[in-house]
């Protein structure tokens, strides 16, 4: 098969497509063959070397998030059979033509769903809902999301309006009908944040940070409690605000409930696809942390 791997940290230069020995599903296992794989910033971080609990065996793979359809399945496997379609989580192994997968990790995708919009929700679905969960947001709220456009602000401008709140999110100017069309409030980013909310009018009560800097600190000076800031990106502020790190964890039930939302057309998800062949834009493109949704490979037609 073929995989996108590594040899030395870098930049995404340092990736190729190389070719590996097909996986075998294990009992309790299942072989997939991706058709769509996200990039998301952790693979951007590993990559670069600067993740330092998770240490690189060169080659490395990469990927985290896979839409594809079962090839064969391991002993013990029930409920699942070759042809069904599949999307899931997995660790550095997504961004190949073939991956094996806990068969209890696995997630049917709905058929009006497509491969790369469900590879492009895998994990902001799990990281936005856990997020949420974690603060308690409810329609008593108004949730302030910083980074409001990218993947993860995405889903959780959509699952806090779903919930009952008012939201309000930053972007930059080109991204602001985009959130409009979410249902949220676009405010700009940066040193205009503060003054632009305030003149909404409306007084933010929880904060959802997946962009860093100075976010946490402008929630708190916009007078939401520090325990109901929470960041996905910024764990160093976090500590200095008495801030919350909200990082809930990979869930195939909560992923399965915003995947329904998904297929009924309640959560959308805007995608930037790339070929196989061009994993180093796609990266590139991750790690620029500019544009909107998320960026998606096709793997295999």
């Amino acid at each position: 098969m073929r995989a996108a791997v590594f040899d030395e940290y870098g930049s995404p230069a340092v990736l190729r497509i190389a070719e590996l020995p097909d996986p075998v599903p294990g009992p309790g296992e299942v072989l997939v063959r991706v058709r769509a794989a996200g990039v998301q910033p952790f693979d951007v971080a590993v990559r670069r070397g600067t993740m330092p609990w998770v240490r690189a065996k060169f080659p490395q793979q990469s990927g985290q998030e896979y839409a594809g359809v079962v090839e064969a399945v391991g002993e013990g496997v029930d409920g699942l059979a070759p042809g069904d379609a599949v999307l899931g989580s997995t660790m550095l192994n997504a961004t190949a033509e073939l991956l094996t997968v806990p068969a209890a990790n696995v997630v049917a995708k709905p058929d009006s769903l497509d491969f790369a919009t469900a590879a492009g929700l895998v994990a902001a679905a799990q990281t936005a809902s856990g997020a949420l969960l974690e603060l308690g947001v409810s329609a008593d709220d108004v949730l302030l999301v910083h980074a409001g456009a990218g993947s993860v602000g995405t889903v959780a401008i959509q699952l806090a309006r779903l919930a009952g709140a008012t939201v309000i999110g930053t972007a930059s100017e080109s991204n602001h009908g985009h959130l409009r069309r979410l249902g949220a409030v676009a405010v700009p980013y940066g040193e205009e944040l503060i003054a632009a909310v305030t003149a909404t009018g409306l007084k933010p009560t929880v904060s959802l940070d997946a962009a860093g800097g100075a976010a946490i600190a402008q929630s708190i000076a916009l007078g939401v409690a520090p325990e109901r800031v929470g960041t996905i990106v910024d764990d160093r502020a976090a500590a200095e605000h008495g801030a919350a790190v909200v990082r809930a964890g990979r869930s195939p039930e909560r992923l399965a409930g915003v995947i329904a939302l998904a297929a009924a057309g309640s959560v959308v998800m805007p995608v930037r696809v790339y070929p196989f062949e061009a994993i180093g834009e796609a990266h590139a493109a991750v790690e620029s942390r500019h544009g909107r949704g998320k960026v998606v490979l096709t793997i295999s037609d």
